[in-house]
């Protein structure tokens, strides 16, 4: 972990609204480098839209998110990865050149052709990534020859490429079956150790939550108006570190609460 007292997230009094309809309202959170937030919340109370503003493809309505103490950028950075729940890949491209192919993009803007010894460098870089998500042997393989678990660790390549400081997931193993699933809570919980990476990750899995990360938030609405339900947006109404007691009961309220709503 990072020992600087600057959060490398900070968010001070941040809305989000859509005109009358507030989503997010009053976020006041700070993340320390190598945090890992696991975040949990019914459908629609605003988890990928904040996923999104720290990701720079969404801004603030009002308030500030800062990146290291300074506003983050409006546009997506090489600091900031992201892997989606459903598998991010360009499907006309074997594995290998998907995880090139945004740094091959970037190189081809400064020097009009990637080639020679710049071109085998990132082929030797882009190997490395493979072979750290045991994807080395599905290097010349197109995502539709290759399973879900297998294209989701080939979007986390690409993520990883460019070595971000903070990665970002989308619900990213929720189409996967059960024991590929808890292969990749191993992975992403490696690589999130070996790398001091800053996750933030979005679950609708309540033991998911609990298990990967250190610190889970829980976004829901503390002010409702049946009335006009737009008018008030969610907060995190939950910051719990992840090695605290009584997960158990905590789990079981918001069972409870999950059950009631499907209700």
């Amino acid at each position: 972990m990072d020992n600087s007292n600057t959060p490398i997230i900070e968010a001070k009094n941040v809305w989000k609204e859509y005109g009358d309809h507030v989503v997010l309202e009053r976020l006041n959170l700070k993340v320390m480098q190598g945090d890992f937030i696991s975040i949990l919340g019914t459908s629609g109370c605003g988890k990928s839209t904040f996923l999104n503003m720290l990701l720079g493809t969404q801004a603030p309505s009002r308030g500030e998110l800062l990146l290291d103490g300074k506003p983050l950028s409006s546009e997506p950075g090489p600091e900031r990865g992201i892997v989606f729940q459903k598998y991010s890949v360009f499907p006309h491209m074997t594995a290998l050149q998907n995880v090139m192919v945004a740094d091959e993009f970037e190189m081809s803007k400064v020097l009009g052709k990637v080639w020679g010894s710049s071109k085998g460098e990132l082929k030797d870089r882009a190997m490395a990534q493979l072979e750290r998500l045991g994807l080395t042997q599905a290097a010349n393989k197109y995502p539709a020859e290759m399973s879900g678990g297998m294209q989701q660790r080939l979007a986390i390549a690409q993520a990883l490429m460019k070595k971000p400081r903070i990665l970002l997931l989308d619900e990213p193993f929720g189409a996967l079956d059960p024991g590929i699933r808890k292969d990749m809570h191993v992975l992403i919980n490696d690589i999130w150790q070996e790398q001091n990476l800053t996750i933030f990750m979005i679950t609708h899995d309540l033991h998911e939550g609990f298990k990967l990360g250190s610190r889970l938030w829980v976004f829901d609405k503390p002010r409702f108006d049946p009335q006009e339900p737009d008018r008030y947006g969610s907060q995190v109404t939950f910051d719990i570190p992840l090695n605290a007691s009584g997960q158990e009961d905590i789990i079981a309220s918001l069972q409870a609460k999950e059950q009631k709503e499907v209700a």
